[in-house]
């Protein structure tokens, strides 16, 4: 029993997951993963960044119109592992990522994010002037840094870079604190060790979602919804006029009648046509032993035959006129 409510549990969770991101995009970003591969930071523990960057990639629209991704590699040294403009598929960047090598000595997180302010979110580099394209850093890093990051830090998120900082085992936090975005609840993430860096994973794929507020219905357009990177627009049917206020639409319909086909008076006439034939089925049944019992019952066979026929097919005021007709001389043979 157990094993059947586990299974139930597990497509019940995939289906809120597979729901949730139909109903989710990631905005448009340049993304740049600030990972520190110094001495303190086994080969093993670096696999699991690896890791955790590869997952989080795989949560993004990766594309030169939609989220581009960089690495950047530090220890005492730096290095533009993986540029913005490189990789324009997932496929090729998490393959980029899987062949990063740790540097090995020193801690110069400082140093990292002037890098990534200087170089990697250049446009050289493949960063957008753009306003509405976000730029976010993610700081990997388990050690105290050897320079400083306060300064740095605050150049970077006046020039528009959203800080996310992450620390592992005996990191300083007061240091995250001071390279983090505000508020500080929302960019500043401790794990206990790089073997569960992963359960960060989701929220880091949840920070770059946007709903699709078509999807969602939360919009205020009149006729037509229109999902765009992050946002919406209205349009209007054709023969409407979007009106200035970029939601209502205005024009006269051209309708359809409300009931084209007839269909309520079709009804109207089954209804008696039914009625008839019930009619026709009493006077049968007190005629039963007559001489003209058995084309009585061939007539009424086929008259059912023929109503029910009707009932699947497309009604017209003709074929139910010749029903009718075809009751009124049986009751005529009856009589």
């Amino acid at each position: 029993k157990l094993y059947f409510i586990f299974i139930f549990l597990y497509f019940m969770w995939l289906g809120h997951f597979t729901f949730t991101a139909g109903l989710c995009k990631t905005r448009p970003t340049d993304l740049v993963f600030i990972i520190d591969s110094s001495r303190s930071v086994r080969p093993s523990e670096f696999e699991q960044v690896k890791v955790f960057l590869a997952k989080v990639i795989e949560g993004l629209d990766v594309g030169p119109n939609a989220t581009r991704v960089g690495v950047v590699n530090y220890a005492s040294r730096v290095k533009n592992e993986v540029s913005l403009k490189t990789h324009k598929t997932k496929a090729g960047l998490v393959k980029a990522v899987t062949k990063i090598e740790p540097l090995s000595t020193g801690t110069m997180t400082g140093l990292a994010i002037q890098f990534a302010l200087n170089v990697a979110f250049s446009e050289a580099e493949g960063a957008r002037k753009s306003n509405e394209i976000s730029k976010v850093a993610i700081i990997v890093t388990d050690g105290r840094p050897q320079d400083n990051v306060k300064d740095i830090a605050q150049r970077a998120r006046d020039a528009g870079i959203e800080i996310f900082a992450i620390g592992v085992g005996r990191v300083d936090m007061s240091t995250l604190k001071q390279m983090a975005s505000d508020p500080l609840d929302d960019h500043v993430d401790y794990v206990e060790s790089y073997s569960v860096i992963e359960k960060l994973t989701k929220k880091f794929q949840e920070a770059f979602c946007v709903s699709d507020q078509c999807a969602t219905g939360d919009h205020d357009c009149e006729q037509v919804c229109i999902s765009t990177p992050g946002s919406f627009k209205c349009a209007c049917k054709e023969g409407f006029t979007l009106m200035d206020d970029g939601r209502s639409c205005s024009g006269e319909c051209a309708c359809a009648p409300e009931d084209p086909c007839e269909c309520d008076s079709l009804v109207k006439f089954q209804k008696k046509v039914e009625d008839a034939l019930q009619a026709l089925t009493k006077k049968y049944i007190l005629y039963f032993n007559t001489s003209i019992a058995t084309i009585l019952v061939c007539e009424c066979l086929f008259l059912l035959y023929y109503f029910l026929s009707l009932l699947w097919s497309s009604l017209t005021n003709a074929s139910l006129e010749s029903m009718s007709k075809r009751i009124a001389l049986l009751e005529n043979k009856i009589v």
